[in-house]
This record gives C-alpha cells, structure tokens and sequence, in this order.
C-alpha cells in the first residue's frame, strides 16, 4: 500500500471529515545514473567561479589514474559547502539574494485542514488547470461522513474548490468524485496558466463545409470508449528489454554493466516487468481485435 503523503481533514460548512491523501499516479519511467564508460558514478561538485579565468596547466587538468571523474573547478574557483548556499532570484537589475532565514519567515505553516471554498460545475473546470491527482482515502470513523459528501457531489455534479498547504507550498484544489472515491486534483493558480489565443490563434481562418464534414467523419471513425490499457508505453517497454538484456548472468560480466549487490533481485523485476508489459500489449491487441 503507498504511503499517505498527508493527514489531516476536510471542512465545508460545520463538517470536518478525517482523511489521507495518497498518490493517485505511480510513474514508472526507466531512471538512469550518470556513469563513465566502466559504469562508475559521475558526482556534482558546487564551486563558485571566479570572475578572472585562470588557465589550468594540462598537467593539473588531466587527473590522470585518478577515480574521480568529476569536471573539476579551475585554480581560481572555490568549493561551497552545502551550508553557505543562498538563493538568487535573477531580475533585470540583477541578482537579489535571500538568506534561508528570509524565506522561512514567510513560507507557509503546514495545513491540517482542507476548507472547501466553493462547489463549482467540473466542465467549467478546463483540464490544463489540472497539476497532479490524489487519493483521498477516510481516516479511522470517518467513513460515514466521507460517503455524504461523495454521494452528495455525485448528485449535485459538483466538485469541492479549496486551499491547503502540502508540505511547504500552497495549494489551490479540487476534490471531485472518481471512480465511486473522493479524488482530490491540485491545481495550477490562473495567473500560472498561459493565454492559449495569443499563442494559436485561429479565428479568421476560413474552414469550408466540406473539409469540416470529411473531418468529422475521421473522428467519427476513429471514436472508441476510454480504455488506458491501449495506450501502453512502448518506449519504457523497450529500455527494458534491453536493460534485461544487458543485465549479467551466470559466469558472465556484459560489457558496460557493473556488478552489483541483489542483481538477481533485479533480473527477477525486471523479467517480471517484461512480463507485464507483453500481458498488457497482448490484452489491447485482443481488444482492437475484437
């Protein structure tokens, strides 16, 4: 089972009603580490430049037979510790530099309460305002409030907009019924949303009935129910077939792969993997089929 990525209740009116809240993705894009050709591990070092360039005799620059792959600061550059970092915020003057001290004292305290705001009609809602999806699951006696508000949204077509502050950053929401479950969608803020007409703006273009007819009957051809199950990622397939292909076995060592602690741990996941994907892509061939 995932992990609630917060506790805490949801208010509208006089009700307030225990929940969690769990990812409702799990995203399962192949990761990758930044390695050398012997597949060591390539770190980061922070150092601040120096305004002078000063040349590094080659000597110096090779590291030869060193382990450290790492691209090393110039001689006039300087190392900084994690602790002397600042942030900048860029601007047309320059530079403005604030200390952690300046930014915590305006970051918001965490929520415990969701507020429901207003109730609004979710088509009026329009999807590129949609930011990240959520469970939301009742905590412990809560149950029965929980399936009021549910069932009482799922009659009146509404969703729930509200505010609360998830870990460090506020957010504005929508809690909505999904799926016979209170879904609840962060939100992106208008202001964050960009003007799509300034962008693709397509007004004056004239669209004859006859071009218009021949589109329609193209997507009238092409029209299916929603079933994500067809839309398998083939590229993520891919990546790990060839990852299991690389991956050693017994008595041998592929070139460019490391040995490893658990590696028949992971063979067995990723096989597995494969697996599930060949299921998936055979079950959407059935169906297209069918």
């Amino acid at each position: 089972m995932p992990r609630a990525v917060w506790t805490g209740s949801i208010s509208f009116g006089l009700v307030n009603i225990g929940v969690r809240l769990f990812p409702a993705t799990s995203p399962k894009d192949v990761r990758f580490h930044l390695v050398d050709e012997r597949g060591r591990r390539v770190r980061y070092r922070r150092f601040v430049e120096d305004d002078v360039a000063i040349d590094v005799p080659p000597a110096e620059a090779s590291h030869e037979g060193s382990d450290d792959v790492d691209a090393a600061p110039g001689r006039g550059d300087r190392e900084v510790e994690y602790d002397e970092l600042m942030r900048g915020y860029e601007t047309d003057e320059g530079i403005v530099v604030l200390d952690r001290e300046e930014i915590e004292s305006v970051r918001p305290t965490r929520s415990r309460t969701i507020d429901i705001e207003d109730f609004v009609d979710l088509a009026d809602v329009d999807p590129v305002y949609f930011e990240k999806s959520y469970i939301v699951s009742p905590q412990r006696d809560a149950a029965k409030p929980y399936a009021v508000l549910l069932r009482a949204m799922e009659d009146a077509g509404r969703v729930g907009i509200g505010r609360f502050v998830l870990r460090t950053k506020p957010h504005l929401v929508a809690i909505r019924p999904a799926d016979g479950v209170l879904g609840l969608e962060t939100l992106f803020f208008g202001d964050e949303v960009r003007e799509a007409r300034s962008l693709a703006a397509v007004d004056n273009v004239d669209v004859s009935p006859q071009e218009l007819q021949l589109a329609e009957m193209l997507i009238d051809t092409l029209k299916v129910d929603w079933d994500p199950a067809r839309y398998a990622d083939t590229y993520r397939e891919e990546l790990l077939r060839r990852i299991a292909e690389k991956a050693p076995t017994a008595g041998r060592q592929p070139e460019g792969v490391v040995a490893g602690a658990r590696i028949e741990e992971l063979m067995d996941a990723l096989k597995a993997s494969v697996e599930e994907a060949k299921k998936a892509k055979k079950g959407s061939s059935k169906k297209r089929t069918a």
